[in-house]
């Protein structure tokens, strides 16, 4: 809707006009009519691709870029051109070759050519023989700094050998040297990868140190784009000591080196919108390890993790609820280091780091099996009226979170040691920190505990990559 306005002049300068001369008195009001734009269905164009070109190869083989480009030669029109090219994209970034990647589509022209022929141009930049960079990780309620070295795409088919050396704030210091080899052509674009390395850290909730260094062999695949595999066997050498001089006997059962050799699988499902603040989807997590083909330690362990999201109907509040649980059966040689371990501001809620289960002189033992739920509601910040900016960086929360760890003595029932429940709620607000971790603090209330347990009413301060 347009308006004109028309304002008569002085007469010596341009006579009599204005609104006599006109005829106006009111405003007129002009209707802008819509003025159609013609609409192209791209997937009634019909085209093919003649030729494809990329430029800025250096030291990546041929046959791993044909085997990415080939898709565009199956394309029937200018819709399926895009996508297919956009798949290609996906594809040449996905073998770790590139840090560029750009597109450009052209009429076909030269010898060769045909009517509806297209030139697809991928314009790309390799990657430097040597990257390096600082970065930071949580494990286990814990910040580490990593100092990493990376030589991309050795041998020109996407191989990468890599440094790591990341020291947390807990005396904590992890060291390890990998090779890794992707199969990007292959169906299910398997990575085979090996890592030397030595980790040290310390466990003062269990009053003891520990020592590996060992060989994991990695054999990691998908079979969906959702579903994610991974087989490993891992060879090392552990050497558990105490941390000090009161440390409980039973603690010091588990002191002294050891030999071990661990089959392990894993596969998780992530239909998850996004991995830090999900507002709808699932993940589950099933890992089974056995450990008994060499060395001095056998045992079965299993552990199981799962996540459902949803987003309420008003106020873009998400419920989630959550679970976990594991068994270790133990044959012979399995100590302390191996067991599960319940409680923490990333695992049970108002209850101390390891201060769920047996103890012995306030230390936590762990146990062999435990089970353990919690139902969230995350919410944007209250009296935060614009959206976007930092106040996307904050959610809410609202916890409720029960589970129990049990080591059953011979002859008790594993129904009654998994019966003695813990509960905790409690109320906070939660940081995402990039897209794999977040930071939380709660004001927790523990509403139920063993007599052994460690509760931690009040606040609570937690940074992880993955809570309960």
């Amino acid at each position: 809707m347009g308006t004109v306005h028309a304002k008569s002049r002085p007469s010596e300068a341009f006579g009599e006009v204005g609104t006599e001369l006109l005829g106006l008195e009111d405003p007129i009001d002009f209707e802008d009519e819509p003025v159609s734009k013609p609409s192209i269905q791209l997937n009634g164009v019909r085209a093919r691709v003649d030729r494809v070109h990329v430029d800025g190869l250096s030291r990546t083989k041929d046959d791993i870029v044909r085997s990415a480009v080939d898709d565009l030669f199956h394309a029937t029109d200018f819709e399926d051109v895009i996508l297919r090219a956009h798949k290609v994209r996906k594809a040449l970034d996905a073998t770790g070759c590139f840090r560029e990647i750009g597109v450009y589509i052209d009429v076909s022209s030269g010898p060769g050519a045909t009517p509806e022929g297209l030139e697809v141009t991928f314009n790309v930049k390799e990657l430097s023989r040597i990257v390096g960079g600082i970065n930071t990780t949580v494990s286990e309620n814990e910040g580490n700094l990593v100092i990493g070295v990376k030589m991309p795409n050795v041998a020109g088919r996407g191989e990468r050998v890599q440094a790591e050396y990341s020291l947390g704030h807990r005396s904590t210091s992890n060291f390890s040297v990998t090779a890794a080899k992707p199969f990007p052509r292959s169906q299910l674009t398997p990575v085979v990868s090996a890592s030397v390395y030595q980790q040290n850290h310390e466990y003062p909730w269990s009053g003891y140190r520990l020592l590996d260094r060992g060989l994991l062999l990695d054999l990691a695949f998908n079979t969906s784009p959702s579903t994610k595999h991974s087989i490993q066997w891992e060879g090392l050498v552990r050497e558990t000591s105490v941390l000090s001089k009161t440390t409980s006997f039973k603690v010091r059962e588990s002191s002294g080196p050891q030999m071990k050799s661990v089959l392990r699988h894993i596969v998780s499902i992530d239909h998850r919108d996004e991995a830090v603040f999900p507002t709808r989807g699932g993940w589950l997590q099933f890992s089974s390890a056995l450990a008994g083909l060499g060395g001095g330690v056998a045992h079965v362990r299993t552990e199981l993790q799962a996540e459902a999201n949803g987003t309420l109907p008003y106020a873009d509040n998400v419920l989630q609820g959550t679970c976990a649980a594991g068994v270790l059966h133990d044959v012979f040689g399995t100590e302390l280091a191996d067991r599960f371990f319940l409680g923490g501001p990333a695992t049970l809620r108002g209850f101390a780091q390891r201060g769920v289960g047996p103890r012995a002189d306030g230390l936590a033992l762990g146990g062999t099996m435990y089970w353990a739920t919690g139902v969230h509601m995350y919410a944007p910040l209250p009296f935060v009226s614009s959206r976007g900016g930092l106040a996307d960086l904050f959610r809410s929360h609202l916890f409720l979170n029960a589970g129990c760890l049990a080591h059953p003595e011979e002859g008790e029932s594993v129904v009654s040691a998994l019966s003695e429940v813990r509960v905790a709620g409690g109320c906070g607000v939660a940081l995402r920190l990039g897209r794999v971790a977040r930071v939380e603090l709660n004001y927790c209330v523990p509403l139920r505990a063993a007599a052994t347990d460690c509760a931690a009413p009040g606040l609570q301060l937690g940074v992880a990559a993955h809570f309960l």
